[in-house]
């Protein structure tokens, strides 16, 4: 799947997405968008459009009109940003030793937890 960071709509579509319950249209995201910012209808259609090229979003038809949905969770998206950031580092120790420097101590502890669930898994052979 690409991953790449999202723009600024692709951002605010994606946030529509992730927090709907069912599968959207262009229309339906658009309206949701028109609260918080002034955008054309055939605008969220090529920003969507670009998502589903992108892999981030999954379409199907129904009826006329598409109906689409995130092909990940946003938790899901996040961490497979932070695996292509560290895949693309040639030093990954020196990223993840910065990563934990930006953290607050609520996320320190979050992390730490994180960590010792994946070790007493028997942590990941990928690596």
């Amino acid at each position: 799947m690409a991953r790449s960071r999202l723009g600024s709509l692709e951002a605010a579509v994606m946030d529509v997405m992730w927090t709907s319950a069912a599968p959207l249209t262009v229309r339906q995201v658009a309206e949701a968008l028109a609260s918080s910012r002034a955008v054309a209808y055939t605008t969220v259609l090529t920003v969507m459009d670009n998502l589903f090229r992108k892999d981030v979003l999954a379409r199907d038809l129904a009826g006329r009109a598409h109906v689409y949905r995130p092909r990940t969770s946003r938790e899901e998206f996040a961490a497979d940003l932070v695996e292509t950031a560290l895949s693309d580092s040639p030093d990954r120790a020196a990223v993840l030793i910065r990563f934990a420097d930006r953290l607050d101590e609520a996320d320190v502890r979050r992390l730490v937890e994180a960590l010792e669930q994946h070790q007493g898994r028997g942590g990941n052979s990928r690596r």
